[in-house]
């Protein structure tokens, strides 16, 4: 079994990393939460996943992230039923 340092070596002399690019994306890799969603919302994003072709999960993020970037605010008031 090779060391990493042989491994390293091997990468280095078969290909040239000099024009690499950091990926830009690096710094927004997603996190693993778990949140509890009602199922008429799951549905909806279901529907609508296969409708686009884009994968339910993705299209929360999607949603999501449109919220942050236009600093959607929340206006929902609670209603106490005493």
């Amino acid at each position: 079994m090779k060391t990493k340092e042989e491994k390293d070596e091997f990468l280095e002399k078969e290909f040239n990393f000099e024009k690499a690019i950091k990926n830009p994306y690096a710094k927004e890799l997603k996190k693993q939460i778990t949140i509890k969603v009602s199922p008429s919302v799951i549905v909806y994003f279901k529907k609508e996943s296969v409708r686009t072709g884009i994968p339910y999960q993705t299209l929360i993020n999607l949603y999501l992230n449109d919220c942050v970037k236009n600093r959607r605010t929340i206006d929902i008031e609670w209603k106490s039923a005493i």
